[in-house]
């Protein structure tokens, strides 16, 4: 970074993954400018909450859980879509913590998380050669040379829908739809219906005999107001600069520099270079950060990172998310986990089982086999007991529509299904059944952990 850092001191230096090929430089500039005048969507204060807690999850005492949309959507907005996916995180949290012991730190990819990285900067259909599509923010999904045109419209459109989004998860997280005992019942509903219920039936009733001692001594959402509402936060992936520039500003409270688009932003695996754009961005920024790393990341390069962005090794500040696949986990997890133990530094570290396992299936979709999700959140439980290390969380993408997007699943979703509801914009998601099957089997690990803890302390 260099002496005196600035929100735009990024653009001196190469940006991955980022469009420059706006056809109306003016058009963009004037979009920046406008969004630099607009109201922060977060609040500095709610970044400073969100890494003390997160700091709770780096010592061993909480547990996080993010998820949400692959990519947002313009066309597929709607309070509904909000409602759903914020009270499927509730109920997996619900499950989560009973079964842990511990807290959750409930993490949303919503309000921001429009822009992808794709692999390639164009794609050929019927031997018509276009930009690819980059996210809702920059262009559209339509195979179209109007649509595929990068648009700097799009970035204020986005600003307002990601603005109406936390308007809404406000409402519910304050505004008691987040009641604890509304949420056992949905999670009920789901258990009595599931091809598993009787597999999750136990930890069910668990909570519902938890829920009826707390009643009978007292303990209501009449008596206790908090049991009303949840903290709920907001994250996306810090991917197109121009518009985390514009929503970077400085905290009158502590003369900080925070992006105020989210409380959280992450770097991708593709974007994670030390001398890159988005590192140097993110140096200077006071929010949680989180980083993606890969199968092809090394011990001390991960070091260098973790120090780059973490100087002051501050607890809360820096998650890591492996994403490595369930048949490179068991080979590329440990020696990074071993290395920032054995060095001391003050990390989250998460799994994200989602990025390396996804496959085209037979009929052309792309997809993610269920079981090999499980399989990589069991071994990253395994891999950080053995090391020593805090399991810290899981960093799902998911939705809490009736999707068919992922394969497997306690009902079985074949290939042959991918097809009826396959609606995502970028990548498959796990839809709410399958959200909820993979918190309960999570459970059951977090359990056997918690009890084999408890027994060796004896």
């Amino acid at each position: 970074m260099s002496d005196r850092w600035t929100p735009a001191s990024w653009r001196t230096l190469p940006a991955l993954h980022m469009p420059d090929d706006y056809p109306d430089a003016e058009a963009l500039a004037r979009a920046e400018t406008e969004l630099r005048r607009m109201p922060p969507l977060v609040f500095a204060g709610e970044a400073r909450r969100l890494k003390a807690l997160l700091g709770q999850v780096s010592n061993g005492k909480a547990f996080l859980l993010q998820g949400g949309d692959c990519a947002e959507s313009f066309k597929e907005f709607s309070a509904d879509n909000i409602r759903d996916t914020f009270r499927l995180i509730l109920q997996m949290a619900v499950i989560l913590t009973f079964a842990g012991g511990k807290p959750v730190v409930k993490v949303g990819r919503m309000a921001g998380q429009f822009a992808k990285p794709r692999s390639a900067p164009t794609e050929t259909q019927d031997g018509v050669t276009l930009p690819s599509y980059r996210g809702d923010n920059i262009n559209g999904m339509e195979f179209t040379p109007e649509a595929r045109r990068p648009d700097p419209e799009r970035l204020l459109k986005a600003y307002a829908q990601s603005s109406a989004t936390l308007n809404l998860l406000r409402a519910f997280a304050g505004g008691g739809y987040a009641d604890l005992y509304n949420i056992h019942r949905w999670t009920l509903g789901f258990v009595e219906g599931s091809p598993q219920g009787a597999r999750y039936r136990e930890l069910a009733e668990k909570i519902s005999e938890t829920l009826s001692f707390m009643a009978a001594i007292g303990v209501t959402p009449e008596t206790q107001p908090e049991l009303h509402r949840v903290e709920f936060f907001t994250c996306h992936e810090a991917l197109l600069l121009a518009y985390e520039e514009a929503l970077t500003r400085v905290d009158s409270t502590s003369g900080d520099w925070y992006d105020v688009s989210a409380h959280l932003v992450w770097i991708g695996e593709r974007t994670r270079q030390l001398d890159g754009a988005h590192v140097e961005f993110a140096k200077g920024i006071k929010n949680p950060i989180g980083v993606k790393v890969g199968p092809g990341m090394a011990p001390d390069e991960l070091i260098r990172l973790v120090d780059a962005l973490n100087p002051d090794d501050e607890a809360g500040r820096l998650t890591l998310y492996g994403r490595f696949g369930a048949d490179r986990i068991g080979e590329r997890l440990p020696p990074l986990m071993s290395a920032t133990r054995r060095e001391g530094r003050r990390v989250v570290w998460a799994i994200d089982p989602m990025h390396g396992n996804t496959l085209v299936a037979n009929n052309g979709y792309k997809t993610r086999p269920f079981d090999r999700i499980l399989s990589e959140v069991k071994s990253f439980i395994e891999i950080a007991e053995a090391e020593g290390v805090h399991p810290g969380g899981v960093h799902l993408e998911m939705t809490g529509q009736n999707v068919t997007e992922c394969l497997g699943g306690a009902r079985a979703l074949a290939e042959g299904d991918l097809a009826d509801r396959y609606h995502t914009h970028c990548d498959p998601r796990l839809n709410g059944e399958q959200a909820l099957d993979l918190a309960f089997l999570i459970a059951e690990r977090l359990k056997a952990e918690r009890f084999a803890g408890l027994k060796a302390a004896e």
